[in-house]
């Protein structure tokens, strides 16, 4: 005879079957179906249905989860049981071993290479330049992010990172191999200095790439070759705000990113000045440009076409960002000069050389006007202001030689002052 407790301890004891759990249907209420030793499916009203496991640690009763089905098959879910029970039976709760592998996991996505290289980006970029700042993260977009993004910081080890530069330099890119590394290491320290990691991994490669050879970048510094150069300016085909920065260029000899960011909030063409700002300067230091009489005529032709715009050269595109810095380069090239002969940065050379070795211009004024780190006799930085009487005559004849140059006055080559 089965008495009415036997047929409760069947209905408890009884293990479900895969049929069951499959066919199992959602109610006005939440459903328990019970698999045995604390193992059950909870069915909710919206039909999802969730393994459980229900069990007593230190005479409290707790519950955990398993996940749901049918990612997690009721095979999956009695695997997941058993080994809960071994851990009880040894002494160890599994929910509090279920909370720590999840704030593990959590660190460990917290603390990954690329989580912390764009924490540290974020925190840095404003101060750099617009420029540094994209160059920057389009460096760790194209070649680390990829490879270490996801990895925990703390566990990225020297082969693992010398393999993705090796990559780099595979490509004929050893400079920017470098580049990456000496990033890569400033976020290990950005890591250390936040408690994320204990060493600069970065460091640890010191010497393991070939070295690079800088090169200076192609100027044409003889009077000879800046004639041509300046007739073929201002014969130039494209477009007239390229012509502009073309022409502008060789009369303020500034970087060429500062050139084509220059905005007309800048520009006060009545005092022929060019205040350029802090921000954007690579010596973070505002500097003054003495715009000469040519400078404002190119100036005041240009802002006829770009005046309603924020920079003096905005994009062919669109009026709001300003040219490409490939536009220079790409109009020299256009014009036959090749990036072995002159690159947009070539013209500060052009007016270091001349002014020095033809103009006779006093060093330290030729200095200051290339916002070059120019310090006092007491060892003071000059301010943007100093010396700027003696700047204004050297920048206006600065540009009335290079007329001269341009109308086939005769020059004498470097090559063959003091003959």
């Amino acid at each position: 005879m089965v008495t009415h407790q036997g047929i409760a301890m069947a209905r408890i004891t009884r293990e479900l079957s895969a049929t069951e759990v499959e066919k199992s249907k959602s109610g006005d209420k939440p459903k328990h179906l019970f698999d045995g030793k604390g193992l059950f499916l909870l069915v909710t009203p919206k039909g999802a249905k969730w393994w459980r496991f229900k069990y007593r640690f230190n005479g409290k009763t707790k519950t955990i989860s398993f996940g749901t089905y049918p990612e997690v098959s009721l095979a999956d879910a009695r695997e997941k049981r058993n080994a809960a029970r071994k851990k009880i039976a040894a002494g160890i709760d599994p929910g509090e071993v279920k909370k720590a592998q999840k704030a593990a996991a959590f660190a460990l996505t917290e603390n990954s290479f690329e989580i912390i290289a764009r924490e540290w980006h974020t925190k840095f970029s404003s101060s750099w330049s617009p420029c540094h700042a994209d160059t920057t993260i389009g460096r760790l977009l194209l070649d680390v992010f990829p490879v270490l993004g996801p990895r925990p910081i703390a566990e990225i080890k020297a082969p693992e990172l010398l393999a993705m530069l090796r990559r780099i330099e595979s490509r004929g890119a050893l400079e920017t191999a470098h580049r990456v590394r000496t990033i890569c290491g400033q976020v290990f320290r950005y890591a250390i200095a936040t408690g994320r990691a204990e060493r600069d991994t970065a460091a640890d490669l010191k010497g393991a790439l070939p070295p690079y050879k800088k090169s200076h970048l192609a100027a044409i510094t003889d009077p000879k070759g800046v004639a041509p150069l300046l007739r073929a300016i201002d014969g130039y085909q494209g477009s007239f705000v390229v012509k502009s920065a073309l022409q502008l260029a060789p009369l303020v000899f500034v970087r060429p990113g500062e050139l084509r960011q220059a905005e007309w909030a800048e520009i006060d063409l009545d005092a022929a000045e060019w205040n350029i700002p802090a921000e954007r300067m690579k010596m973070k230091q505002p500097h003054l440009v003495p715009l000469s009489k040519q400078a404002v005529a190119i100036l005041q032709e240009l802002k006829a076409l770009t005046g309603n715009s924020r920079y003096l050269f905005p994009s062919g595109r669109s009026f709001a960002r300003p040219m490409s810095n490939n536009a220079i380069n790409a109009a020299l090239r256009r014009m036959g000069f090749d990036k072995d002969e002159m690159t947009g940065h070539g013209f500060r050379a052009m007016a270091r050389t001349i002014l020095d070795e033809v103009l006779q211009v006093r060093p330290d004024f030729i200095e200051h006007q290339l916002a070059h780190a120019v310090r006092d006799p007491n060892g003071r930085a000059y301010n943007r202001t100093a010396h700027l009487a003696e700047r204004k005559k050297m920048m206006q004849t600065w540009a009335d030689y290079l007329d001269k140059l341009k109308s086939g006055a005769k020059v004498i080559s470097l090559q063959h002052q003091g003959e």
